[in-house]
């Protein structure tokens, strides 16, 4: 479904957007969009990927104008774009607001007006119950982007939603952070009953890749992920280091969860994720062959996962 599509990655400059794109000019895209406001990050990315098919443009998405501009004979949008620090999103409450949510709002209105065919909004397991500012911009930028498909009316615009945990590695992620101050002999645990979902990044393109396929407009597609240790991870990236325990910090969560027990009455599971069906009166299960419902009760938290990751597990991980 990718041959000859223009797809537009707002954020694209990012951990995500590089390896998503380097993903997607493996097929006969004809052009590929790093939408993004960080002219630097924009040149040097520009100097790895050289492909004719490649172009940037410098925007922000809360500004609507610009994105009418980019979106203009844009097949497919993959968003990306977030202020997603939890500690900056809980100091500076209204940028987020602005970027996570406002800019939401612009990426559906342009979408529509522009004739772009699917777009797929990437989410966080913060944004189940959420307890601080950035998991809660996600929330509401996660049912307007489901909502979307009605206000879409009769074009032909679907939007849906990807959510999933951690990613090894990426930007801003304790995995480098561990790894830059293991030399001081000691790292920083909030707390050591702390869990949560790990997903490679190579992983998440591909899920977000499958579901441009499965979507028919307002799912939320989780996939079925390991949890890991937070202590477990210390262990796999610096063992001779001691853990210093310094509490939880403001809005963090000793366990995540991707689906919670009141969403899991609409929820359809597969062999390797599950689909959270949108509240249209017009929903009429469109493509849930073979989807299992889910018993009464169930939720999906990292602390009650079945699937969990190993200290070796981990360590691969973190090598890669």
């Amino acid at each position: 479904m990718l041959n000859n599509k223009t797809i537009l990655v707002t954020g694209g400059t990012g951990s995500f957007g590089k390896k998503f794109i380097s993903k997607v000019l493996e097929h006969d895209v004809k052009k590929v969009i790093v939408f993004s406001r960080d002219e630097l990050k924009q040149f040097e990315m520009a100097q790895e990927f050289t492909d004719p098919r490649m172009r940037f443009f410098i925007g922000d998405v809360r500004d609507k104008d610009r994105l009418y501009r980019a979106f203009d004979g844009v097949d497919i949008v993959i968003h990306a774009a977030a202020l997603k620090h939890v500690g900056a999103c809980e100091y500076n409450p209204f940028e987020a607001v602005k970027t996570n949510i406002h800019g939401a709002q612009n990426i559906i209105e342009a979408a529509i007006d522009r004739g772009v065919q699917k777009v797929i909004a990437l989410s966080t397991d913060k944004a189940a119950s959420p307890v601080n500012l950035y998991g809660a911009t996600k929330l509401a930028s996660d049912k307007l982007f489901v909502a979307a498909n009605s206000y879409a009316g009769d074009k032909e615009t679907r939007f849906a939603v990807v959510r999933y945990g951690n990613v090894v590695g990426s930007r801003g992620s304790v995995v480098p952070f561990f790894k830059g101050i293991k030399q001081t002999g000691e790292l920083p645990i909030t707390d050591e009953r702390m869990t949560r979902f790990w997903i490679t990044l190579e992983q998440g393109v591909q899920f977000v890749i499958d579901n441009l396929e499965r979507m028919k407009g307002g799912e939320i597609f989780v996939p079925k992920i390991p949890s890991m240790k937070v202590t477990d991870l210390a262990e796999a990236i610096a063992p001779e280091c001691k853990i210093k325990i310094v509490g939880i910090r403001p809005g963090e969560k000793l366990h995540e969860a991707m689906i919670t027990e009141d969403d899991a009455r609409r929820t359809l599971e597969y062999d390797t994720y599950y689909v959270i069906q949108p509240e249209f009166p017009w929903w009429r299960e469109e493509y849930s062959n073979g989807g299992k419902v889910l018993p009464d009760g169930f939720s999906y938290v990292s602390n009650v996962n079945d699937d969990w990751l190993t200290v070796d597990e981990l360590r691969e991980l973190v090598k890669e």
